[in-house]
Order: C-alpha cells, then sequence, then structure tokens
C-alpha cells in the first residue's frame, strides 16, 4: 500500500501552533494549490488543502512561515473523525506532512524588487522558484495566482 502527498502552495492564514497535553506541539495550516487546467471561463481554480504537521517542525512552520508564504509538503493523507457538539459524527480529511519545505527566503516573500538570492530568483513581474519536479527549470508564480 502507498499513501504519498507532494504539495507546492501558498499558506491562507498563518500557522495555529498548539501543545498538546503531553508537551508535543501541533501546528495546522491550510495550502492553496493551483489546479493545472482553467474552468470554462478561463480561470485557474485551487484547492484548498488542510495540513498538520508535529514536533520540532510545527514549531519551524510557525516560526517562519506565514499567510501567502511558498511552500511544499511531503506526507501522506489521513481520516479521522469525532463527535460534534450536535451528537453528529464529523470527518476530517488533512495531510499529515512528515516535512515542510520554505521555498522562498522569510525577508523577501512580499519584496517585489528585482534581486536573487540563492536559488530563488525574484522580479517586479512575478516570483520565480526552481521547480521540484524538473531540476534547472523554473515556475512563475505572481501574486495573481493566489486565491485570496
Amino acid at each position: 500500500m502507498l499513501n504519498r502527498v507532494i504539495l507546492v502552495g501558498r499558506l491562507t492564514k498563518d500557522p495555529e501552533l498548539r501543545y498538546m497535553p503531553n508537551g508535543v506541539a501541533v501546528a495546522s495550516f491550510v495550502i492553496a494549490v493551483n489546479r493545472t487546467f482553467t474552468n470554462q471561463q478561463g480561470e485557474r481554480e485551487a484547492d484548498f488543502i488542510n495540513v498538520v504537521v508535529w514536533r520540532k517542525a510545527a514549531e519551524s512552520v510557525a516560526n517562519y512561515l506565514k499567510k501567502g508564504s511558498l511552500a511544499g509538503v511531503d506526507g501522506r493523507i489521513q481520516t479521522r473523525s469525532y463527535e460534534g457538539q450536535d451528537g453528529k459524527r464529523i470527518y476530517v480529511t488533512e495531510v499529515v506532512a512528515e516535512s515542510v519545505q520554505f521555498l522562498e527566503p522569510k525577508n523577501n516573500q512580499s519584496n517585489g524588487n528585482q534581486q536573487t538570492n540563492g536559488n530563488n530568483q525574484y522580479s517586479n513581474q512575478g516570483r520565480y522558484v526552481n521547480d521540484p519536479f524538473a531540476p534547472g527549470q523554473q515556475i512563475d508564480i505572481s501574486d495573481d495566482d493566489l486565491p485570496f
């Protein structure tokens, strides 16, 4: 059996960091991932995917990512359920991240100036990041691609 998920997208809001009673850190966030096709109106839609990350990685996510940050998530899909306050069963499907990659430098996430920093290149026309699936090629990600 195989249960593996790899996502690249932008956070829709700041991560929420909590601590379990035993002291283990857990962070949750929603990542917007653009679909590869357009709808009938020619617009690109996005999927909004719940992500949960545990322990030290959760603290790093809470410290370094914020709304709009570009992140790569590697993990597995998990479904759980609980009983709501009204007594009905509520089902939740989420990605449990094994690792989260920060795909932009923290200090340059919203900087529109032309600059090069490490492997990521930024220009005033949009953001360019290395394509994790095609080494040496870049993806153009502009602010217009964000669904929020």
